[in-house]
């Protein structure tokens, strides 16, 4: 069985565009517009920084997985493909992060 890839889960959110609301969370959330998007991710990046500091794996596991998922929703409902944010970090790579954040500052 091929593994399971963040560009899957982003074509199953893709595939959510179409679906009704009563039937599909994440429909529900992209319909419910880019505002509640945005909390729910923040909702969820709070509960996996507390899992990471309270050091229990299986937890933080399961956070990140909704993190993962509505950053990927965020990235849909602001019109953002999984791929753009792929190159970013494929060209940020190509130079040391120290170097990468003072061009930034620039």
């Amino acid at each position: 069985m091929p593994a399971f890839t963040l560009y899957d889960l982003a074509k199953i959110i893709e595939s959510r565009t179409s679906a009704k609301a009563e039937k599909s969370y994440t429909k529900s959330l992209l319909d419910a517009g880019m505002q509640r998007c945005v909390k729910k991710f923040g909702e969820e990046s709070v509960e996996a920084v507390i899992a990471g500091m309270e050091g229990n794996r299986e937890n933080l596991r399961n956070e990140a997985a909704d993190v993962l998922y509505h950053l990927l929703v965020v990235l849909q409902a602001g019109g953002v493909q999984l791929q753009d944010v792929m190159d970013e970090l494929q060209r940020r790579t190509a130079q040391s992060g120290i170097d990468e954040k003072a061009s930034r500052a620039q």
